[in-house]
């Protein structure tokens, strides 16, 4: 099997900064707390593709309500890879747990962007059944999968990326 990527954790800081960006002020040890529960994404068994992504956080969604989560990881990966970000299949198959941007896709280069390529994943309990979704810290919400991708003959970029999310358009 051909290895392309290795996960890493973000610095405590840039944690610190996305974690309060989504849940807002918390103390000290809280934040100490869920960064130390950080788990490297894994395969569940030999055969999956997918990479599970862990909370370090509970996590209630209502039906409707959103979140954004920071998954205090970043993803190393070869030149023409991506990683791809899907729900779990059990939490979309019961609940209709939907990422906001449909499908995450984090590029090759994001992990050298100025927010140390910390991957966020904002998510939607889209239940029309009245479902509320309860997670606990450690469970597993997101599976990454890493793709090979080709670019077109004629691509002459040579444009390099500064910034986090949604840099790539300004």
């Amino acid at each position: 099997m051909h290895r392309v990527a290795e996960f890493q954790k973000v610095s405590f800081d840039q944690f610190k900064e996305g974690y309060i960006a989504s849940f807002g002020q918390v103390p000290e040890d809280v934040l100490v707390k869920a960064y130390d529960m950080i788990k490297l994404p894994r395969r569940a068994t030999k055969g999956s593709a997918g990479y599970d992504f862990c909370l370090t956080k509970d996590i209630t969604l209502n039906p409707g309500e959103t979140v954004k989560i920071p998954t205090g990881i970043r993803a190393l990966m070869e030149e023409d890879w991506v990683l791809m970000l899907f729900p779990r299949s059990g939490l979309g198959f019961k609940f209709r747990l939907q990422l906001n941007n449909t499908v995450g896709v984090i590029d090759s280069d994001y992990a050298g962007s100025d927010n140390e390529g910390h991957i966020f994943v904002r998510m939607t309990n889209d239940s029309n059944e009245g479902k509320v979704l309860s997670l606990k810290e450690g469970d597993a919400f997101v599976q990454g999968v890493f793709l090979p991708y080709g670019i077109t003959h004629d691509d002459d970029c040579d444009d390099i990326r500064n910034g986090g999310m949604g840099s790539t358009s300004k």
